[in-house]
């Protein structure tokens, strides 16, 4: 890690969905000790309402969230980036830990299936923050 404090930056196309609960996840768990952003190659207008009700289950809020659109700057300044299952369209950048999460893309499902992808992100985010806090 560049500093005391480790940034982690989520991808996905819209960010809207998978990044945003992402985000929402290490936020929740990791409290101040990470720097948490999120971003996407093509950012929709805003956040999937049925992500957002889908956290709200769990007790995070991630209605005040923007989806915001990847740059240089910001992949640069990460320490580890995750992408999720956006392909060519989430270019790898140089970073000191880089991973790709395959991820059900929640646009246009049902709460059902969001309700999954949403779990399946805790647990990788739970192991994410397992190995950051191995690594300082």
């Amino acid at each position: 890690m560049t500093s005391d404090k480790p940034s982690v930056l989520f991808v996905c196309v819209h960010n809207a969905g998978r990044s945003q609960m992402a985000a929402g996840w290490l936020r929740h768990l990791a409290g101040d000790t990470v720097e948490v952003r999120s971003a996407g190659s093509e950012p929709a207008d805003r956040i999937n309402p049925v992500a957002v009700d889908a956290m709200r289950e769990v007790s995070i809020d991630i209605t005040g969230q923007i989806p915001n659109r990847l740059t240089w700057d910001t992949a640069e300044a990460s320490d580890i980036i995750i992408t999720m299952g956006c392909g060519d369209a989430c270019p790898v950048f140089p970073g000191e830990r880089y991973e790709d999460w395959k991820l059900t893309d929640p646009a246009g499902q049902p709460i059902e299936v969001v309700r999954q992808v949403r779990d399946e992100i805790r647990s990788r985010v739970d192991e994410l923050l397992a190995s950051i806090e191995q690594g300082r």
